[in-house]
């Protein structure tokens, strides 16, 4: 088993039940666990500003399952949920990212571990921190400093 960090957002269709219902989706992945959860938060957007604020929030699970075959079940997870990539950073009913699995660093076609611009997003860094206050990023190094970067961003607890 390995454990993974995968980062929730959405935008779009009641945002908030949408980050709820697949928290409990991905405790029903093959061969994966949620084993902790972050609380919500609500964060402004980045990239294109002219969208609703999202709801945000961090799995760590525990999962048999490779990291190409966990990223392909997060996205069938985003299908389910009626996940549309129009135009990059566009608003979204759902957004499933890996940020993390176990220490690897992965660069593939189709993935890269960790996410590629988590050490740069308030949004995915307080909640990991909330679950391992101690988390480092793969060659970037405590994701508290990491935070401390990202103090201009918009991000409140809601639940």
């Amino acid at each position: 088993m390995v454990a993974a960090y995968v980062g929730l957002g959405a935008n779009l269709a009641a945002p908030r039940d949408q980050v709820l219902a697949a928290l409990d989706e991905l405790d029903r992945l093959p061969q994966t666990r949620v084993t902790a959860r972050s609380s919500l938060y609500r964060s402004a957007p980045l990239g294109y500003a002219a969208q609703p604020d999202f709801v945000n929030a961090v799995a760590r699970i525990e999962t048999a399952l490779s990291a190409e075959r966990l990223l392909a079940e997060l996205l069938a997870v985003e299908r389910r949920h009626g996940r549309e990539r129009s135009f990059a950073d566009a608003p979204r009913t759902l957004d499933l990212d890996l940020l993390l699995y176990g220490d690897a660093r992965i660069d593939s076609a189709g993935l890269r571990v960790p996410h590629p611009r988590m050490h740069e997003r308030a949004f995915v860094l307080r909640p990991l921190l909330e679950l391992d206050p101690e988390a480092r990023i793969p060659g970037r190094g405590p994701a508290s400093a990491l935070l401390a970067e990202c103090a201009d961003q918009r991000l409140a607890r809601i639940a």
